[in-house]
Order: C-alpha cells, then structure tokens, then sequence
C-alpha cells in the first residue's frame, strides 16, 4: 500500500472543503482552489480528516493514490499558509519593479522586459533585486518562478542572470590567460 496515499489529511479549521462531482473544492483565509480528482480515486472526509483510496493495487491506481493525496495536501497548505519562491538577480543594472499588475525587469537588455503578473500570484520586490512570488497554488507559485528565470538564466563564467535564492551556481573556469 502506498505510504503517502494512506495517510490522512488533517483539515484546518478555517478552510471549507466541497467534494462533489469528481472535483474537490477548497476555501481558506488566502483563497480558492478546485482539483479534479481522477475518476478512479475517491476522496472522502470524514470528521476532520480527508482519506484517499484506490479501486486496486494496479500500478497506475497506486501511483494516482499518492499524487492525489499530495495534490490535496498542498491545496490545504496553500490557502491556510501560502507557498513562496525567492529569486535574487545579480549583475550591473539589474533591477525590479512592481507597477500595477505587471513586473518590469531591467535584464541587461537593451529595453525593459513587462512581465504580467497572473492573477492569484503577488510579486514582491526588495531593494531592487530580490523578488519574492507568492500565492496559494504551488504549481501556479513555480510555474511563475520559472518563467521569470527563463528570461535570463544564471550564467556559469560570472554568474550574472536570475536565480532561484537557494540555487547554487557552479561556475566555469574562464579563458587561461597568458
């Protein structure tokens, strides 16, 4: 049996949660979420407690079971707490600002890059070059991290670029010089 997918998930007292339909709704101080469940997993509350289980022990049940489990998990983690990612920008002139609903960078290009901001997700911006991406999804929270990585990725030689704060660089000897 799946060592994930059996335990219990404990509901918090602020958060409402609907089961209806084969989707599972969520509302908490920080939000809404809705997740459609796959047909053959069955979540079912029971006082407190949300319990996933499976139809058989075949190898996609059992793999559906714990991704469920966690998918729900997470859900409840997002709208009591909230999920967040740090990412710090280094380089000359490299800079932030939150205008509105959209992020404009300043990457080393030769113009301002305006990301818009999605909705359900606040961008915080500290001393110019460290943002924070919060929100209550945690795959909407990564997604957006990863976008604003992309647009200029951490460099191996000087490390210049957007990184994630707990990312590491490893950097590349440059030209031997003589």
């Amino acid at each position: 049996m799946s060592r994930i997918g059996k335990k219990p998930i404990l509901v918090p007292d602020r958060v409402k949660v609907e089961l209806e339909g084969g989707y599972i709704s969520v509302e908490g101080p920080r939000g809404k979420l809705s997740l459609r469940l796959h047909p053959t997993i069955v979540v079912k509350a029971e006082d407190k407690y949300l319990y996933c289980h499976r139809p058989s022990d075949n190898k996609l049940h059992r793999s559906l079971h714990g991704l469920t489990r966690t998918l729900v998990s997470n859900m409840l983690e997002g709208v009591t707490k909230g999920f967040e990612k740090k990412l710090e920008m280094i380089g000359v002139g490299y800079r932030a600002s939150v205008q509105g609903m959209n992020l404009t960078l300043m990457l080393g290009y030769s113009h301002p890059i305006v990301f818009p901001i999605p909705e359900g997700i606040k961008i915080g911006v500290e001393n110019q070059n460290l943002l924070t991406v919060s929100g209550a999804d945690k795959q909407q929270v990564g997604e957006v991290s990863a976008k604003i990585r992309s647009l200029r990725p951490p460099e191996p030689y000087k490390g210049k670029g957007v990184k994630y704060a707990s990312e590491r660089i490893r950097r590349k000897a440059g030209k031997a010089g003589a």
